[in-house]
């Protein structure tokens, strides 16, 4: 393959992704083997994961990122191979972030720490199998994170481009790690600060999602500095409202589509934009519904009990005022790149990708 440039082969890079983590995988296979028997066998299931399931779609902006520069002459494979290294980045933040949510299911199975758990309750295994699952799964989380550099800069690129892409690199993975850091203290105190819940979307998911993954594929192809700030504009704003759709699923979401149990945030307790605007319209007009929903979020169990939050949410308009910034952030990202010549193609693929990362069909 040399050249993507239409929509129906930009379709077929998610499987070519998969291609390269697959390749990736089989060659670290006899590595493990060498270890041990139960390292290999407990690696298999962080290759099932990664190539599982999922949509791809931190590969495919930042390959739609390196389309975007104008002077590439990298070759186009090796350039595919770097970016599938997005999907490690991936791996390791939702198996952590699910041990952190006491999650029991992703993607409409059981999560990689349950699924350990239940092996290690079925072997009969000496110690506390709850621990061991959550054991495992951090350590599995933290071979991702290392496969992604090795996945990365082993990739056949010119190594002046490769220390390039340092920058977004190691900027991406303290955001993410720093926006999950953050969202735990403010599940845990509780914070409503609207601004906070904002910087949660942005560090957590958006940035990693979008702004880095474009900025990533446009320095591996020596992009100049106005195409990167275009792209990071539009990143950042399509990428806040991925996450805000993101928000309005883990609350109105069918599981059938999320791969989660309806409510799931309002179980794990997440402090979203969409609560804080809900909080914000209760404490002005309905306080006993608002000392409900502070009662309520994190504690609630019952279907019963997170329907109920879910109603009250929904009657405060939160819904609409998130579905209406979702509308003005895509709108507003899309204008960044009125700031510079793009191909009419590469304009076409943003385009297209931003509209579904932001309604959520991809």
């Amino acid at each position: 393959m040399t050249s993507v440039d239409t929509h129906h082969e930009l379709s077929a890079v998610p499987d070519l992704v998969r291609d390269h983590l697959a390749t990736f995988f089989a060659t670290r296979r006899d590595r493990l083997a060498e270890i041990d028997d139960h390292v290999a066998a407990a690696t298999d299931l962080l290759e099932e994961f990664v190539l599982g399931g999922g949509k791809r779609i931190r590969p495919l902006f930042a390959w739609v990122g390196w389309l975007g520069t104008e002077s590439r002459t990298e070759d186009p494979a090796a350039v595919l191979e770097a970016v599938s290294s997005l999907e490690f980045i991936q791996a390791c933040a939702l198996i952590h972030d699910d041990i952190i949510d006491s999650s029991d299911t992703r993607r409409g199975r059981p999560t990689v720490h349950r699924i350990v758990e239940q092996r290690h309750r079925n072997a009969g295994w000496a110690g506390d199998s709850g621990h061991f699952g959550i054991s495992t799964a951090t350590l599995l989380g933290d071979l991702a994170l290392a496969w992604s550099d090795e996945m990365l800069l082993g990739a056949n690129l010119p190594p002046e481009r490769l220390r390039a892409a340092m920058e977004p690199w190691w900027a991406m993975r303290t955001e993410v790690i720093a926006g999950q850091m953050l969202d735990i203290y403010v599940e845990s105190s509780r914070d409503e600060r609207i601004d906070v819940a904002e910087k949660i979307n942005r560090y957590k998911s958006a940035a990693y999602t979008i702004e880095r993954p474009l900025h990533l594929g446009a320095t591996l192809g020596g992009a100049a500095p106005e195409l990167i700030s275009a792209y990071r504009g539009f990143g950042h704003k399509i990428g806040i409202a991925f996450q805000l759709r993101d928000d309005l699923l883990g609350v109105f979401g069918n599981p059938e589509v999320t791969g989660k149990p309806a409510g799931d945030d309002l179980r794990e307790g997440k402090r979203t934009v969409l609560v804080a605007e809900a909080l914000r319209h209760l404490d002005a007009r309905d306080p006993e519904g608002a000392e409900q929903l502070r009662r309520g979020i994190g504690t609630v169990t019952s279907p019963t009990e997170i329907a109920a939050l879910t109603e009250l949410i929904r009657s405060t308009g939160a819904p609409e005022q998130v579905e209406n910034r979702i509308s003005e952030l895509t709108a507003a990202g899309l204008a960044e790149l009125d700031r510079v010549e793009i191909t009419p193609v590469v304009r076409a693929m943003l385009h297209d990708l931003a509209v579904r990362s932001t309604a959520r069909r991809m």
